[in-house]
């Protein structure tokens, strides 16, 4: 059985295709290991979880089979559903039967609480259901659908079972009932559904749920839930220059709106897409790749408004911007769009689980005094099980297709087979990527001989250098793909060479939160000092610009690179008793010392103490 995630095999306007995840076959330190412990601890503890804290058994309740009040927040049912969702693709890429048993079970609950008109959400059961539809802003119905809609394709692509998939169906149809072209005008105050509506289409060919997206889409900004610019209600989305409000929402609605577009080729959608893309890369996004400034209603923000220590930056919109960017990057095969995806695939996701897989970051600042821990678990559990399934979702964003080629998006240790339209290609690859920047990918065809390559050059590097059969090639640009073209033999290899020295990074002069300070970046991996690693208090140095040094250090955090290098520590101690004082009045004199940075993904996995991202920098 062969799994794709985002299906655009079909779609009319989308540029590349995809590469089934159980084509994949990863044989890295990195990712291969991840998934292991996804299959073997992530699932496990959160179905434990979803036990222990009632939401199956809203299930149940609804169904008939248990009696008690509902538990938890009103769209608990989504949890539930992004857990089948990452099992389902986690099973498709390796096999397990205990999960697959768990799966079994959940799917068999979540169809037991289903109504005879097909509409399914256990906080409307009983004595909530009068109010059904009546508050869209803000209890999450159709959000709640779309993450069933797309755990049902996930279960049905992987394992070939339809249960949840005709109990979509059913409550598709009722959604296009009530709100489709002869129904309310209406759209959600969380957007979601309308990605989950495009797959479902997808998957099954219905256009009305197509027409639906679309014109969910299109309300919006009709003030039908407020007009608020926090719920993007405010203008409609084709004339929207910048991204406001709700940070996981508005994300949402742009992996919504380009799914649509790759199936009906709307370009005034593809314009706001390219404009609101350029807002947040431009003005908004964190170095980590994380989306969100502001702890009061999980929002944006404003341009250049990046706090550190403050920063929100919820693991779910990290996880959104790798899966809208995915999007951009199926509907214009342009590298940009890889490389945004692997910067917050990398860190502002990444983070939001530790490595032992059971605990999380809802919040990722970049900056803490020792206090911020991961936890099991939270009454808003939107994290744990969205970072589940983005990490079962990698090895389908490694490669995509086009007509006649294929693309590398993503480098890992690996090795897949991907069929063309006139035959089969087996590729290999053999890197340690993300910690040296050499990638040999290895080509046997089958079947068809000639077809081009279409490898990234990643636009963090500053020089890079591609080779096939020892020969090398001209006009190898960082932030494109290059195009190896040829008569392909069983042994051919081309190899990538990525420059990947510690790089000191500065921020826009209007993200005053950064002014006279840096960041580490190494490869796709954006670094922070912590505590554990370094001798004096980290916000109390400042980098001397100059040689940076590179360690590989097996034996910490699973394995990494540190970077290291010299900087002054000023002792803040000396401020003692004062708050403020006249400028040079206070007398630190600063010591050299070394400094060891770790990757940012992989703090808070050892004892606490302060941790920081933008470091200080001597003039």
């Amino acid at each position: 059985m062969r799994t794709v995630v985002v299906d655009s095999s079909r779609s009319a306007y989308a540029k590349l295709k995809p590469v089934p995840l159980d084509d994949v076959r990863l044989q890295d330190s990195f990712w291969a290991p991840r998934i292991q412990t996804l299959l073997k601890v992530t699932i496990p503890t959160q179905y434990r979880l979803l036990e222990e804290t009632g939401r199956l058994d809203n299930f149940r309740r609804a169904a008939g089979k248990v009696s008690g009040p509902f538990r938890g927040l009103v769209f608990n049912d989504s949890d539930v559903y992004k857990w089948i969702e990452a099992a389902s693709y986690a099973l498709a890429y390796e096999y397990d039967s205990h999960v697959e048993r768990m799966v079994d079970q959940v799917a068999e609950e979540v169809a037991a609480a289903q109504d005879e008109d097909g509409y399914l959400n256990t906080y409307f059961t009983f004595e909530k259901r009068n109010e059904r539809w009546k508050n869209l802003r803000d209890l999450h119905e159709m959000y709640c659908a779309g993450h069933l809609f797309q755990a049902a394709v996930a279960r049905h692509r992987a394992q070939g079972k339809r249960d949840l998939l005709d109990v979509s169906l059913r409550f598709a149809d009722h959604i296009y009932k009530v709100f489709g072209p002869e129904g309310r005008e209406g759209v959600d105050g969380h957007p979601e559904v309308e990605m989950a509506l495009v797959e479902l289409y997808r998957e099954v060919g219905r256009r009305e749920y197509l027409e639906l997206a679309h014109l969910l889409i299109e309300r919006r900004g009709r003030g039908l839930i407020g007009g608020s610019p926090y719920h993007l209600d405010h203008l409609p989305f084709k004339r929207l220059s910048e991204l406001t409000g709700h940070a996981v929402r508005a994300l949402y609605l742009c992996c919504g709106a380009t799914d649509v577009y790759m199936e009906t080729g709307d370009p005034e959608l593809r314009e706001a897409l390219e404009r609101l893309w350029r807002d947040l890369v431009e003005r908004k996004m964190y170095v980590t790749g994380g989306v969100g400034s502001r702890y009061e209603g999980e929002a944006i923000g404003e341009a250049y408004e990046l706090p550190n220590e403050r920063a929100y930056a919820e693991t779910c919109a990290a996880v959104a911007n790798v899966m809208w960017n995915w999007r951009m990057l199926l509907a214009t095969g342009e590298a940009r769009f890889a490389d945004v995806m692997e910067l917050a695939l990398y860190n502002g996701a990444l983070a939001g689980i530790s490595l032992s897989g059971d605990r999380y970051f809802y919040v990722n600042p970049l900056a803490d005094r020792g206090g911020h821990r991961r936890q099991t678990w939270f009454e808003c559990a939107c994290c744990p099980p969205n970072i589940a399934r983005l990490i079962a979702y990698t090895p389908a964003m490694i490669y995509a297709k086009s007509v006649d080629g294929i693309y590398l998006n993503l480098y890992a240790a690996n090795k897949a087979r991907i069929e063309l339209e006139d035959g089969s290609v087996y590729l290999e690859q053999r890197t340690v990527y993300p910690w040296e920047g050499v990638v040999e990918v290895k080509v046997k065809p089958e079947g068809l001989d000639e077809f081009p390559l279409f490898l990234r050059i990643p636009g963090w590097t500053r020089k890079a250098r591609v080779e096939v059969n020892g020969r090398g090639l001209e006009h190898v640009n960082p932030g494109s793909y290059v195009k190896v073209e040829r008569r392909w033999r069983e042994g051919d290899v081309v190899r990538l060479v990525f420059e990947m020295g510690p790089l000191l990074l500065e921020a826009h002069p209007h993200v005053t939160y950064n002014t006279c300070r840096v960041a580490i970046r190494h490869g796709p991996l954006i670094y922070c000092l912590e505590q554990p690693d370094n001798v004096y208090d980290v916000w109390d140095l400042a980098i001397v610009p100059g040689q940076l040094d590179v360690e590989w250090r097996p034996d910490l955090l699973g394995g990494v690179n540190v970077v290291k290098g010299a900087a002054l520590y000023f002792d803040s101690s000396k401020w003692a008793g004062r708050l403020y004082a006249p400028a040079g009045s206070v007398e630190v004199t600063p010591r050299e010392v070394e400094f060891k940075a770790i990757p940012y993904y992989s703090w808070a996995n050892r004892e606490p103490g302060p941790m920081i991202v933008w470091v200080k920098r001597t003039q």
